[in-house]
């Protein structure tokens, strides 16, 4: 039995230190600040519960998920190579959760993810789960809920990683007047719960979730009124569509009942949780507008009225700055973009503008939301104009014109811009995306499969090596489209097309350069095809190009964008045509690869990505993470599975 300390061995061992470091300090020449070690990385901690709350974030009360009794959740602030560890209390009750940090790579930590039966078990009901992660690059960010339809439900916020002095942004210093954060998301009045239910109905009985009610912005939005004027573009929209009326609100605020409980006063209340958003700004000074779109559905577009907007990073990666009027983000995406107060007042605009998102790729019926943008000189509070409109809906070439404007930035040290080249890559996957019956229910498939995951997180069996008993691994999903499948066609009018479920993973060597084309298709009607925001977790990728129609890898990769083409981890692919997109398979782990619509991946929209099989037993994966499933009862889990034969490296 070892000897315990006492006081007298820890006093003993202080002097001897002492006496150590004093001659080392007469013995060694005075340390110089270029050769003092780096400082180590700060810690961000936080501790949430994660609860049911009732909220008002329309001027409407409903139940939501939030966190530490607030929505959205609180913003996450950290500089790169800060360590962000959040300890999650889940005060549901009813349901597990897991929390995705959505643009975080997670190299060498796979399993804080926060992926449910891809990289960790849900947290269960009065379980509590510490998340702990390097914030690896700067740029603008945000976290959500990805289990179930959580994310719907108001899990999320946002997630802001600042540059070290040593990194620097490229265009840190083209604005002097601060950074304004804009989250971006969309409100449903029917629960989670609900709108699932109606998913995974059968045949005719088939409920699709609608349009939203709302779009918020900050959390924040108005669904009976608008905050300007309603002119006949908004009646199109909405007939019943009307001017929020204001002068009422000193006797709704005095309303203890509805406004300081429910929060049901209005938008002008102060204490109202669905008062507008204002951002104060000097004139004469450029601001950096930090936006990140966290939709359930909707794609959307942003406008500042009166303003150019420079685009200048994308996905937190700096792209060539190109100036527009209006921006189109789709969910999973965030930017940012510069904005210069350069406008004198004006009777129409006494120094405050509207900022109007409104919705784009779907016929709209949701109101725009609005923001105000306010001069400190501006003798007025409220714009005197009418918000602006967003462009029609259906302008898919206004879309293309931004999304193919989007370029890496040139001559940029901190980011390589060139991918390796074609003769390089390893392995090419085309994803076919279509809509079609799965037993009676409506599916999304990839390539005829449409995915179901497992009970048991893909990390954990294979870092224990259970794969055979976890999940389907007799082989891969599906690698490429059917032979003479017709994209302009809907899937019942294809010979010998049949979707079916499936769990299966696709295998990807540690270092192998993957090409990936997602491939749009007809949906179960007739010439209708939808616009899908894909995400990948857990890597950047190169947006090598867009196409019409089929993909055609003989004419189409020649003209493959291989100068500068984007990095992103979140791309859109537009309706009957395609996307081309390369990434390097460096980062052990399972790694979901899905479309950011929250109903399409509920419905199956998406794929998993095995990568460095031979080194999933290096990994140092938290039991508390995997212990569910087939794991949860086998011997086997005492000890990670044996290596295997380490895959022969990538040919150069």
């Amino acid at each position: 039995m070892a000897k315990p300390h006492t006081s007298s061995d820890h006093l003993a061992a202080v002097q001897l230190l002492l006496c150590c470091t004093l001659l080392v300090a007469f013995a060694a020449p005075a340390a110089t600040a270029a050769s003092a070690p780096a400082p180590s990385p700060a810690k961000v901690n936080m501790t949430w519960d994660v609860e049911y709350i009732l909220w008002a974030p329309d001027c409407q009360q409903r139940v939501m998920v939030g966190i530490n009794g607030r929505f959205p959740g609180p913003t996450i602030t950290a500089r790169a190579g800060d360590v962000v560890r959040v300890t999650v209390n889940n005060k549901l009750h009813t349901e597990g959760l897991v929390i995705h940090w959505h643009g975080m790579r997670q190299v060498g930590t796979p399993w804080a993810d926060g992926t449910a039966s891809i990289s960790q078990c849900a947290i269960n009901p009065g379980d509590s789960f510490t998340y702990e992660f390097v914030a690896d690059k700067p740029g603008t960010f945000f976290y959500h809920g990805h289990f179930g339809m959580q994310r719907a439900a108001g899990l999320y916020g946002s997630l802001i990683v600042n540059a070290t002095a040593a990194q620097d942004e490229p265009y840190r210093r083209d604005y002097d007047g601060g950074e304004l954060n804009v989250l971006l998301s969309d409100w449903y009045h029917e629960n989670v719960y609900a709108q699932a239910a109606g998913l995974e109905r059968k045949d005719k009985h088939f409920e699709w979730i609608g349009e939203p009610q709302t779009i918020l912005i900050n959390g924040r939005g108005q669904h009976e009124c608008m905050l300007g004027k309603v002119t006949r573009y908004h009646r199109g929209i909405d007939r019943y569509a009307k001017t929020c009326v204001r002068g009422k609100e000193a006797k709704l605020c005095r309303d203890e009942e509805r406004c300081l409980r429910r929060s049901e006063c209005g938008p002008y209340c102060p204490e109202s949780q669905c008062a507008p958003v204002v951002f104060d700004v000097e004139p004469g000074k450029t601001y950096r507008l930090r936006i990140a779109s966290t939709t359930t559905l909707s794609a959307l577009n942003l406008q500042v009225q009166g303003h150019e907007l420079t685009v200048v990073e994308a996905d937190g990666n700096p792209v060539e700055p190109f100036k527009v009027t209006d921006i189109d983000i789709y969910s999973g995406e965030s930017y940012s973009v510069l904005l210069t107060t350069n406008q004198k007042p004006t009777f129409y605009r006494p120094g405050a503008f509207w900022i109007t998102v409104g919705v784009r790729g779907r016929h709209p019926k949701t109101l725009p939301a609005t923001a105000v943008l306010r001069y400190t000189n501006s003798k007025f509070d409220w714009p005197g104009s009418a918000p602006p409109q967003t462009p029609a809906w259906d302008d898919i070439d206004h879309s293309k014109s931004f999304t193919y404007r989007i370029k890496a930035l040139k001559n940029n040290a901190t980011t390589k811009t060139r991918p390796p080249t074609s003769a390089a890559v390893n392995r090419t996957i085309v994803m076919l995306n279509t809509q079609t019956m799965v037993g009676g229910h409506v599916r999304w498939a990839i390539n005829n499969v449409s995915l179901a995951l497992p009970a048991t997180p893909y990390l954990g069996a294979y870092h224990y090596g259970l794969q055979g008993s976890a999940f389907d691994a007799a082989g891969e999903a599906p690698d490429g489209v059917p032979e003479g499948y017709n994209v302009s066609r809907p899937p019942g009018e294809n010979e010998g097309y049949a979707a079916r479920l499936s769990d299966r993973v696709y295998e990807l060597p540690h270092g192998a350069l993957v090409d990936v084309v997602l491939q749009n298709a007809d949906m179960m009607r007739e010439k209708a095809s939808e616009t899908h925001p894909w995400h990948l977790h857990g890597h950047d990728f190169w947006v090598l190009g867009y196409g019409e129609g089929r993909y055609d890898a003989g004419k189409d990769m020649a003209r493959l964008n291989m100068d500068d083409p984007p990095l992103r981890n979140t791309v859109v692919v537009l309706p009957h045509g395609w996307t081309a997109l390369r990434f390097v398979a460096d980062n052990t782990g399972a790694w979901a690869f899905h479309c950011h619509i929250e109903p399409h991946l509920h419905m199956g929209m998406g794929a998993v990505f095995v990568e460095g099989v031979e080194k999933m037993r290096e990994l140092k994966v938290p039991r508390e993470a995997m212990m569910c499933g087939v794991i949860s009862t086998s011997a086997a889990v005492v000890t990670p599975a044996a290596p295997r034969t380490p895959a022969p490296a990538p040919a150069p």
